[in-house]
């Protein structure tokens, strides 16, 4: 405040590329955001997390409720099981009340926004440790080539995606984030073979030896949803191609209202799972 008067902001932080620059200015200079110091622009909605750390510990912690309100939601309670791989597993009318999805919930039930919700369910504390141990894993360096806004549009739609391909092959039941990973994998997979050079080549090498590694293992562990897999590593790759990554294709207003629509989708999906499920348990 200047003499009584409140005084106005010379600079924020560029929505786009989060660096600063003054609210004048007719475009970013680092990004080319048009307009960056529009207030309609400079929202939680289009500006999405401040980091990247952020939106990995987001993902993660959002995983780690709905784990523990499935649990919470079985008949059983909680399942002390010595077998490693049912060792606190929830049940399956816990994970349908919360939105497993597969032919039983889309066709009996109608419930299509299982495709969103079933990325955050897991059938046991060893799955939903692997699949948020792979995300930490992988996600960094989707954000850092692609950004924020397109990391989290390639992780809902590979998701999405991957369940469509596994509800077509007529599987009853799933859940779990693999899916939605497998996507980041697919379009790291994009990235290195179309960047190229040694870097790209040596990402490409990288990512390729934990493709190899999801298939065969697959392959060896029975249950596994592979339909969902492949389905997702697909929809990574083609979506990585769509969206470009930051050499080829700036993050730009598109990416941040795609990826906005993707975070407030989901969010509504999953409160909506969770009051339902509550609901009909209680």
């Amino acid at each position: 405040m200047v003499n009584g008067t409140p005084s106005r902001k010379s600079a924020l932080l560029c929505p786009g590329c989060r660096r600063l620059v003054s609210v004048d200015e007719p475009k970013c200079p680092y990004c080319g955001l048009p307009a960056p110091g529009s207030r309609w622009k400079n929202t939680v909605f289009t500006r999405g997390f401040s980091s990247g750390e952020q939106l990995i510990n987001t993902i993660i912690a959002v995983n780690a409720v709905m784990y523990l309100l499935s649990l919470l939601m079985s008949n059983r309670g909680l399942n002390l099981s010595g077998n490693p791989m049912s060792f606190l597993s929830p049940d399956n009318q816990g994970l349908l009340l919360l939105g497993a999805t597969g032919a039983i919930p889309i066709d009996r039930l109608h419930h299509w926004w299982t495709l969103i919700s079933a990325s955050y369910l897991h059938g046991g504390l060893l799955h939903i440790v692997f699949n948020m141990l792979a995300l930490r894993q992988i996600s960094p360096l989707v954000i850092r080539e692609y950004g924020n806004h397109r990391m989290i549009i390639i992780y809902t739609l590979s998701g999405v995606c991957g369940f469509i391909v596994s509800y077509l092959a007529g599987v009853s039941f799933t859940i779990g984030a693999s899916a939605a990973v497998c996507g980041l994998i697919g379009a790291a997979l994009y990235y290195g073979k179309s960047r190229g050079g040694n870097y790209g080549q040596a990402v490409y090498r990288q990512v390729g030896g934990w493709a190899i590694s999801i298939v065969l293992f697959g392959l060896v562990v029975p249950g596994i949803n592979n339909w969902a897999h492949g389905g997702g590593m697909v929809a990574g790759i083609f979506t990585g191609l769509i969206l470009g990554y930051h050499e080829r294709k700036k993050e730009n207003m598109r990416h941040r209202l795609i990826g906005g629509l993707c975070l407030s989708g989901t969010a509504a999906v999953l409160l909506w799972a969770v009051f339902t499920g509550l609901f009909y348990r209680f």
